[in-house]
């Protein structure tokens, strides 16, 4: 599919990219794209949670009250988990949620979601986005002119660029990362996707193989 190229103002250079149909133009494979994100957003849990059971509390040993006579249920230690201050019973441990999934599957997953986004038209190539310094007010003008002020957008840059990343940190709902950085997760959790032409080459190298 030809997608026209845009300017940082919003406007058509008169020029048109042709996406790769190996990559934007498949058949989305659905159940790919949910193990993906759900591999990413497991990945992110650092599993550190951790609450004290009843071996793991400070406290005495001895016994509290007197077995029988006192007319309330027996008690044998101020650690019980049925006493303020007590373990916690079956509490939460540490747990490595780390899941993996093989190259081929992921590369599935990525192509499956850019050929989403390809078929809802949410995909706009930009001619190139640079500022000689960092500036929120030039990067929000360049989404207005993309209209896509107030939307979640992903820019997708073909090298590491500090003043763009730096330019972007402080809006809400856009976010710059480089061709390495892409992942399913990312994509469609965008409303829109913004290629600088720069980058396409090397993402439909990595994904077309």
């Amino acid at each position: 599919m030809e997608v026209a190229v845009l300017n940082s103002n919003g406007k058509e250079t008169g020029r048109k990219v042709e996406l790769s149909n190996a990559v934007f133009g498949i058949e989305p494979n659905n159940h790919a794209v949910y193990l993906d994100v759900k591999q990413y957003l497991a990945n992110q849990r650092q599993g550190t949670h951790k609450a004290k059971e009843r071996a793991e509390i400070a406290g005495s040993t001895r016994k509290i009250k007197k077995q029988k006579g006192t007319g309330t249920a027996r008690a044998g230690s101020i650690k019980s988990p049925v006493f303020v201050g007590g373990g916690r019973i079956f509490g939460p441990r540490p747990k490595d949620y780390t899941q993996k999934l093989t190259k081929g599957l992921k590369k599935v997953a990525r192509r499956s979601a850019l050929s989403l986004k390809a078929k809802e038209q949410a995909i706009v190539v930009l001619e190139d986005l640079s500022f000689e310094t960092p500036s929120t007010k030039d990067f929000a003008n360049v989404l207005k002119a993309l209209q896509l002020d107030g939307k979640k957008s992903l820019i997708v840059l073909g090298e590491s660029n500090k003043n763009v990343y730096l330019s972007s940190r402080n809006l809400k709902g856009s976010e710059v990362i480089t061709t390495s950085e892409l992942n399913t997760y990312k994509i469609v959790n965008a409303n829109n996707v913004v290629f600088v032409e720069g980058a396409l080459e090397g993402i439909e190298s990595n994904l077309s193989k």
